[in-house]
């Protein structure tokens, strides 16, 4: 049996990647034409068309196909979600985890369609401010529920591989909306994401 590895891209868009990618190895210096790098301008170009993936995808839409009526009013959390991204800046990965939660209004949504929107907005162009908000947002905008937390914790490779050269250094960023703006509701946030149940 053969392996056989189906992906799918637009062909235009890695043609012009690929004679992109070509132009900025060779004006680095490299041989373009030697073979550890013969397909490495045409590997590149599909996987610039991965990472920034979620330009083509909505999240509020992903949401809103898994929502079902439910009167369970109590806090759910999905935590410990990883995070793949790349810094709009440098162009260069930051990674780490997104802890979620939302207080249902009549709604819940399956589980799996909150990393899948957090996949969405990861895969682009990003800051971990605004991913941070873009996610809250989309939740909030397409459920109603009673609020919304999120915390971001991520190392910036921008940070750690160049400039300040920091290599421990963890970034978090968070925000709240509705019930969580309780400093009751958010201190059992903070407690949750910070134990370990599992």
């Amino acid at each position: 049996m053969s392996y056989l590895k189906e992906e799918t891209y637009n062909d235009e868009m890695t043609e012009q990647l690929t004679e992109n990618y070509r132009s900025i190895i060779g004006g680095l210096g490299e041989d373009v034409f030697r073979d550890g790098l013969l397909k490495t301008p045409e590997r590149a170009a599909k996987a610039m068309q991965f990472l920034t993936s979620g330009y083509g995808m909505d999240a509020e839409e992903i949401l809103r196909s898994a929502m079902f009526k439910e009167e369970y009013s109590e806090m759910v959390l999905v935590k410990d979600i990883e995070i793949y991204s790349l810094c709009e800046h440098h162009m260069l990965p930051f990674l780490g985890k997104a802890h979620i939660a939302y207080i249902p209004n009549g709604q819940i949504v399956g589980l799996s369609k909150i990393p899948r929107g957090v996949d969405v907005f990861a895969r682009r162009l990003q800051v971990q401010e605004r991913l941070t908000l873009d996610i809250l947002n989309a939740i909030d905008n397409t459920l109603k529920p009673q609020g919304v937390a999120i915390v971001i914790e991520a190392m910036h490779m921008c940070m750690m591989m160049r400039g300040v050269q920091k290599q421990n250094s963890v970034t978090t960023t968070s925000a709240f909306t509705g019930q969580f703006q309780n400093p009751e509701t958010r201190s059992e946030f903070m407690n949750l994401i910070g134990s370990k149940l599992h």
